[in-house]
This record gives C-alpha cells, sequence and structure tokens, in this order.
C-alpha cells in the first residue's frame, strides 16, 4: 500500500469571546489564551473581577475541540499538539492576528498578553513573532516554547513586565523541572518576575492585582 500526505489551503472561521465593552474611557486590553480542555467563553470568567470600564478582556478560542469524559457532553479544545505542529501553529497565529485586526486596538490603551498552561506557548510564540511590545506578558503555569530564543526577544523594552506564575501544589511540575525552567526563563529573559501562589494547576484570580 502506498500512500501520500498533502497539503492544502483553505478558509476557515472560528469564534472568540469579549467581557465588558472596548471605550474612549478602557485603560488595559487582556489578550488571554486559556489551557487545554477549556472554551473561551468559561476560561474568561476568570477575569470578571477585573473593573469593568478599565478592563477589556479578548479569548480566543483553540480551534480543536473533543468531548471529554465518556458521557460525551462536555466539550474541550487545545491549541497545538505534536501532529503538524508547524502548520498548525501558523494557522493560529494568524487567527490571532485577524482578531487583534478586527478588534482595532487603540495605541492609547496597555495590552496585557496572558497565557495559562498550553495557552502559555501560543501567548509567547505570538508576541515574540510578531514583535509586539505589550504592557505586560503573563504566564500562568505553562512551559515555555522550546524553539524561542534570546534573540527572538530581544525587542523587548524595559517597559514591558514579564511575570510568571506557578502554583505551589501544581502536579504537573516537580521541583527539578522548576529550577531548570526558571533557569532558562532568566537567560531568555532577564527582567523575568516569579511569582506563586498557594493552589494548585489553576488560574488564581488574586494573581491578576498589580501585575504591572
Amino acid at each position: 500500500m502506498s500512500t501520500t500526505e498533502k497539503e492544502i489551503s483553505y478558509s476557515t472561521t472560528n469564534t472568540y469571546t469579549t467581557l465588558n465593552n472596548l471605550t474612549s474611557r478602557t485603560k488595559n486590553v487582556w489578550l488571554v489564551f486559556h489551557g487545554i480542555g477549556y472554551l473561551s467563553r468559561y476560561f474568561i470568567r476568570s477575569f470578571e473581577n477585573l473593573d469593568k470600564t478599565e478592563n477589556y478582556i479578548i479569548a480566543p478560542q483553540a480551534p480543536s475541540k473533543y468531548y471529554k469524559g465518556e458521557d460525551y457532553r462536555r466539550v474541550g479544545s487545545s491549541w497545538l499538539t505534536r501532529e503538524n505542529t508547524s502548520i498548525e501553529t501558523d494557522n493560529v497565529l494568524r487567527y490571532i492576528d485577524s482578531i487583534v485586526a478586527s478588534e482595532n486596538i487603540s495605541e492609547d490603551t496597555h495590552l496585557v498578553v496572558l497565557g495559562y498552561s498550553q495557552g502559555v506557548s501560543i501567548a509567547a510564540r505570538w508576541v515574540a513573532t510578531r514583535k509586539v511590545q505589550c504592557k505586560a506578558l503573563v504566564m500562568i503555569s505553562g512551559g515555555f516554547p522550546k524553539e524561542l530564543t534570546k534573540e527572538n526577544l530581544s525587542f523587548l523594552t524595559e517597559t514591558t513586565k514579564i511575570t510568571h506564575i506557578l502554583g505551589e501544589k501544581d502536579p504537573y511540575f516537580k521541583i527539578e523541572e522548576i529550577i531548570e525552567e526558571k533557569k532558562r526563563l532568566q537567560e531568555l529573559l532577564p527582567r523575568i518576575n516569579f511569582r506563586t501562589h498557594s493552589g494548585g494547576h489553576e488560574l488564581d484570580p488574586k494573581t491578576l492585582i498589580n501585575l504591572y
């Protein structure tokens, strides 16, 4: 049997979720990337306690959907897998570009790019490849992409506050891995600030206060 894997390009449509309203009084625009298993409309609830007048939240939706559990009732999603990662990454980044262009975000607002769990890899790749001068880059309970180098991130200025947050009881990270990851991130992003919370593999809304 002879098989050939071929490639084709086509247009597709995806959703995303927003919270609050983008107005002339908006000070901060948050672009937030959920982790594996989430849908954007549920993930965005983690940001409901932020001031509604000053903060506008945009939550992109991972494109790959699947049923969670054996009852086939709940739906989750994933950004990437190890299958065709390069192509899928390009697709996701173009999707994010389209969201940002559609939202027509004012340069007078502060852009906060946040990734949680698997969303860290998407947030970091988008900032690095598009050379986004954001006010803050926030990484929560996720690993930084292995392919990114210090040169990829050299465009970031001292005005960008970079924060990595991890739960003290996170079951997905062993202490040895944490030490190595911290060392690597400090080499790539010397100004990075490491923070923890008392929980596990979760986004703790209290840690979102005073990020920049």
